[in-house]
C-alpha cells in the first residue's frame, strides 16, 4: 500500500510517501524552492517522493492532507463571532482568502496534484484532522509498542494541546485542550514580543533565555496564563491580539513588562533576556505539570512528543530528567511539515486498519531523518563543474582526512553529504562542521558564515559511545531535540570578575574544553551520531577524535540566516561561495576556497530576508 502524505498552505509545506507501513521519503517544500518556510502546495517535495519511490500518482493508494479545512474554518467564524465587532479588519482579509481558496481545498488539491501526473481517483483523496497527524507522526515512527502521546503547538482545527494513547497500530486521543488557550501561541507572543519572526523565531527566544534571569515568571503566571497543577491552562485573552488582530500582542501586554514590541532592528536589552528566560520556565512549568499529571492518570512509562512545542529541546531535556516516563521519543520534524508524514501514517494504520511493526531493538523508523535527495557521484561531479566550481576528488579516506586537517586548523567545512534531513535540523547530511574545541568558533561562525545574532549557540555532534564521557547524557540523541549540561569534570571555573557578567558579556567567556558548543549555562542541544544510520558521519568524528582526542564537533545547518538548509550541490557551492566558510565536501568532492575563481564569488550577507 503507498501513501503520500501531503501538508501546505500555512507554513514549512512538505511531503511524505509511506509504502506497507514504511518511511520511504519525506521533504519539505523549501529545500526545492529556496523560499524558507515555503507555505505553497509541496509540488516539488512530492515529485521527489514519488521519484524515490519509484511510483506514480496513479499507483497510489491514497494522498492524505494533514488537516481537516472544513473544521478550520469554522474556528475561524466562531472566533471573529466570538469578539466581535472586534477584528473586523483581519476578518475582512482573512475570510476572502478562506473562500476562494481554503474552504475548498479539495478542489484546490485536485487542481495541484494535476500537475503530478495523470489518472488519480480522486476519491483516493482523504483528510486527517491536524493533531491526529501531529500524534501519528510522533508514535507510529517510535520504538515503541506503547506510549503516551503529548501534542502541543499553536492550533490547529481548533485543539492546541492534546494527549492520546499509542498501543501497537491505535491511537486514542483522550484529553484536549482548544484554541485560543494554547501554549505555543502563549510562546510565539513573546516571541513576537522581543522582536523575532512568529513560527520562525521561536527557537532563537530559546537561545536567548540563558542570558537573561527569569525575573518576570510570576508576573506571567498572575497575570497572563490562569494553571492548574495538572498542567491545564487557559490565557488572559485581553493580553493578546491573535485571535482578531494582526499582531500578537497588544498595548496591555506592553504596559505588563514596561516597554513596546521590540523592533528587529533595535538592541537586545536585557530585559528582552530576562523576558526569554521568564517564558522559558513558564513553557517548561506547564510541560512538566502535563507530563507529569498524563504519566500518573495513564501509567504510561514511555512518551512521545510532537507539534511545534516539541521543538524546545531546553524544556525536552527536563522532561527527560524529571524521571516519570522510562523512556522518550521526539519526532525529527515535529512542526507542521512532520504532519505530512503523520498524515500517510494515519491513514495506513487507522483509516486501512493495518499492521505495525516495532523493531524490538530500541531503533525508531525514521532512518535517522535521513529522507530526503542523494546525489550520486557522478552527478555531484557533473553539477559542480556547470556551476564553474573546482574540485579534487578523493576516495573516503582521502576526503575525511581533508576535511579533518580543515577542522584542526580551524576552518569551517561545509559538510554534504548522503540523504538530505527531513525537519528543521542538520544532522550530518547538510551540515556546516567546526571544531569544538575553539573559543573563536561559535562567534566566526555566527558573524562571517551564518551571518547571524552573536547571541545565537551552536549544537555539538558527539559520537553516541561517548556522550555520557562529555555531556550529562548517557540515551540516544539523534535529532538534537535534548538540551543537557556539559559534564562538570569539562568545564572551566569561572573567574570572579567572570562571574560579575551580566547578559551578552556572558558571551566570550569559555566555559568547557569544548566552548563552541557550550552555552552560556553550561548547557548544550546534542545530537549523538550512530555508525548505523550516518556511517561517514560518525567515521569523520571518529577521525577528528583519533587525531585530537575529542570526540565532538560542532554541527550548525548548512545555510546562511534567511536561507532553507541548502539541497542541492549548486546551492551548498553558491553558499560556500557566499560566505566565509573555507573547504567544502560534496559527496567525494573536496573544495577549497583559494582553489576556486574568484569571479564566482558572491555576498551571502543580505541574499535572503531575515528571519
Amino acid at each position: 500500500m503507498r501513501i503520500l502524505g501531503i501538508s501546505a498552505f500555512y507554513h514549512d509545506s512538505a511531503a511524505a510517501l509511506v509504502r506497507d507501513g514504511e518511511v520511504v521519503a519525506a521533504a519539505q517544500e523549501e529545500r526545492f524552492t529556496r523560499k524558507k518556510h515555503d507555505a505553497r502546495f509541496p509540488e516539488n517535495a512530492a515529485g521527489y517522493c514519488l521519484r524515490e519511490g519509484g511510483v506514480s500518482l496513479r499507483d497510489l493508494d491514497y494522498v492524505v492532507f494533514y488537516e481537516k479545512p472544513f473544521l478550520k474554518f469554522e474556528r475561524l467564524l466562531e472566533t471573529y463571532l466570538s469578539f466581535a465587532p472586534n477584528g473586523l479588519r483581519s476578518f475582512s482579509m482573512a475570510v476572502p482568502l478562506w473562500v476562494r481558496e481554503k474552504l475548498f481545498q479539495k478542489d484546490l488539491l485536485k487542481d495541484h496534484l494535476a500537475k503530478l501526473g495523470e489518472g488519480f481517483d480522486l476519491e483516493k483523496l482523504i483528510f486527517t484532522e491536524h493533531h491526529q497527524s501531529h500524534a501519528a507522526s510522533a508514535f507510529f515512527p517510535s520504538p515503541f509498542e506503547e506510549a503516551l502521546i503529548l501534542t502541543m503547538d499553536g492550533v490547529g482545527e481548533w485543539a492546541t494541546t492534546s494527549a492520546a494513547l499509542g498501543r501497537g497500530n491505535s491511537l486514542e486521543i483522550i484529553k484536549e485542550i482548544f484554541f485560543p488557550h494554547s501554549l505555543g501561541l502563549l510562546y510565539s507572543a513573546f516571541t513576537y514580543y522581543t522582536g523575532f519572526k512568529v513560527n520562525s523565531g521561536e527557537y532563537k527566544l530559546m537561545g536567548l533565555a540563558p542570558y537573561g534571569e527569569p525575573r518576570f515568571v510570576q508576573k506571567i503566571l498572575d497575570n497572563l496564563v490562569y494553571l492548574k497543577p495538572d498542567g491545564s491552562f487557559r490565557l488572559n485573552l485581553p493580553y493578546f491580539n491573535y485571535c482578531t488582530g494582526l499582531t500578537m500582542t497588544n498595548g496591555k501586554f506592553d504596559s505588563l513588562f514596561g516597554a513596546p514590541v521590540r523592533k528587529p532592528s533595535d538592541r537586545l536589552t536585557q530585559l528582552h533576556m530576562d523576558v526569554a528566560a521568564s517564558i522559558q520556565v513558564v513553557l517548561e512549568e506547564i510541560v512538566l505539570r502535563l507530563t507529569r499529571a498524563l504519566g500518573k492518570e495513564t501509567g504510561a512509562r514511555n512518551l512521545c512528543l510532537a507539534g511545534g512545542v516539541a521543538l524546545n529541546c531546553v524544556a525536552n531535556g527536563k522532561i527527560l530528567r524529571d524521571g516519570h516516563f522510562d523512556k522518550i521519543w521526539i519526532q525529527p520534524a515535529s512542526g507542521d511539515a512532520g504532519g505530512a508524514l503523520g498524515a500517510a501514517l494515519a491513514a495506513y494504520h487507522l483509516h486501512k486498519g493495518q499492521p505495525r511493526r516495532v523493531s524490538g531493538d530500541g531503533k525508531d523508523a525514521m532512518h535517522g531523518a535521513y529522507l530526503g535527495p542523494a546525489f550520486s557521484q557522478e552527478e555531484i561531479e557533473r553539477r559542480l563543474s556547470a556551476a564553474g566550481a573546482r574540485y579534487t576528488v578523493l576516495d573516503e579516506a582521502g576526503m575525511i582526512g581533508a576535511c579533518v586537517d580543515a577542522l584542526v586548523e580551524g576552518k569551517a567545512v561545509g559538510w554534504f553529504q548522503g540523504r538530505m534531513e527531513f525537519g528543521p535540523r542538520a544532522l550530518g547530511g547538510r551540515s556546516i562542521l567546526g571544531d569544538a574545541r575553539s573559543p573563536k568558533m561559535q562567534s566566526v561562525l555566527n558573524l562571517k558564515v551564518k551571518y547571524r545574532e552573536s547571541f545565537r549557540p551552536f549544537a555539538p555532534s558527539v559520537l553516541r559511545e561517548d556522550a555520557a564521557g562529555w555531556f550529562e547524557l548517557d540515551e540516544d540523541s539523534p535529532y538534537m531535540l535534548l538540551v543537557a549540561g556539559v559534564q562538570e569534570s569539562r568545564r572551566r571555573q569561572m573567574t570572579a570578575e567572570e562571574q560579575k557578567l551580566f547578559g551578552i558579556e556572558k558571551l566570550n567567556v569559555p566555559r568547557s574544553e569544548i566552548p563552541a558548543v557550550t552555552h552560556v549555562d553550561y548547557s548544550a542541544r546534542i545530537q549523538t551520531v550512530h555508525a548505523d544510520t550516518n556511517p561517514r558521519y560518525h567515521a569523520l568524528i571518529s577521525s577528528f577524535k583519533a587525531r585530537t582526542g575529542c570526540p565532538v564537533i560542532v554541527n550548525t545547518s548548512f545555510n546562511v540566516r534567511g536561507e532553507p538548509i541548502v539541497g542541492s550541490p549548486e546551492d551548498a557551492f553558491r553558499c560556500f561561495m557566499g560566505t566565509e566558510i573555507e573547504a567544502l565536501a560534496v559527496g567525494n568532492c573536496f573544495l577549497r576556497k583559494e582553489d576556486q575563481n574568484p569571479a564566482l564569488k558572491i555576498n551571502y550577507e543580505h541574499k535572503f530576508e531575515l528571519d
